[in-house]
């Protein structure tokens, strides 16, 4: 099952996702089969993995990027008519009945963070895009043109959690007021490093890494979206059913917490959250990050 070309793809927290989700297998016996609803199904990396360990399990599939769903198609092309995968962002997804499984993954994947054409990092100069969807809303770019400076340290400090944020946002309008647009991400990210102090600029983390993640999240609206999924989720479920949901910063996983300590439909599989591996935070640095806590559905 190799990935499509370009969108090498490894899925985050593999062998504590496959254990997590081994409670489908007595649901799954007593139904003769049931529904996986993959909310961010990127590569299909931990979808091949579900369906690989229960031969009852079929998917739905959704993602919002095109380059994402062919990769999947490739991918899970050898589960045949198990598999349905569809163009959507979750929150605007409602399954036809009840289903026995689901799984949101909220990191970006290593082809969309890689891949310069699309915006979302400064390690490679590219767009100031960092759209989920490449067809459609408002881009980076177009963001910082219409915010005024206030708006946009406030949107920083509040899905950056940037200390720096008025001394950033000051330094973006005054370049767009005085030079225009910016020509690409590393002239952004340039701009960003440049409000902070030389030696601060020689850590583990770039200093224009919170920015870059609190315009991505406010060009996908992804806190929203979040919180729309943690919403309706549970009532997709089936009695019994499990959902669980991967998060790679504080923002995403305090509303999954909360959420799966206070909505009365379920009950905590995880009490905290299980995290990568030493091997595997050696292997893919981007789990060292990765958060996954687990519901059953009462």
């Amino acid at each position: 099952m190799a990935d499509l070309p370009g969108f090498d793809h490894v899925p985050v927290l593999a062998e504590p996702v496959v254990a997590g989700f081994a409670g489908l297998a007595p649901l799954l016996a007593a139904q003769g089969g049931g529904v996986l609803v993959d909310c961010t199904l990127g590569g299909g990396g931990h979808s091949a993995l579900l369906l690989e360990a229960h031969p009852q399990l079929h998917l739905v599939g959704l993602d919002q990027d095109p380059l994402a769903r062919a990769a999947a198609a490739a991918r899970l092309a050898p589960f045949g008519q198990r598999v349905t995968i569809v163009a959507s962002n979750f929150a605007a997804y409602t399954p036809p009945g009840p289903v026995l499984a689901v799984l949101a993954d909220l990191g970006v994947s290593s082809p969309q963070l890689d891949g310069a054409e699309r915006g979302f990092s400064f390690r490679s100069d590219g767009p100031l895009d960092m759209r989920m969807n490449p067809e459609a809303g408002e881009t980076a770019a177009a963001l910082l043109a219409r915010l005024e400076e206030g708006e946009l340290a406030d949107l920083i400090y509040a899905y950056g959690e940037e200390r720096l944020s008025r001394r950033i946002a000051r330094r973006i309008k005054d370049h767009l007021a005085s030079e225009g647009p910016f020509p690409g991400t590393a002239a952004l990210a340039y701009a960003v490093a440049g409000c902070y102090p030389p030696a601060a600029r020689r850590g583990r983390i770039h200093p224009a890494t919170r920015t870059f993640q609190a315009l991505r999240i406010a060009v996908n609206d992804e806190l929203a979206a979040l919180d729309t999924l943690l919403d309706q989720a549970p009532d997709w479920l089936a009695r019994g059913g499990l959902f669980g949901v991967i998060s790679f910063h504080s923002l995403e996983d305090r509303r999954v917490k909360t959420a799966f300590l206070g909505d009365e439909r379920l009950e905590r599989v995880t009490r905290k959250p299980l995290i990568a591996s030493a091997e595997e935070q050696e292997r893919n640095p981007r789990s060292r990050s990765a958060k996954f806590r687990l519901a059953r559905r009462r």
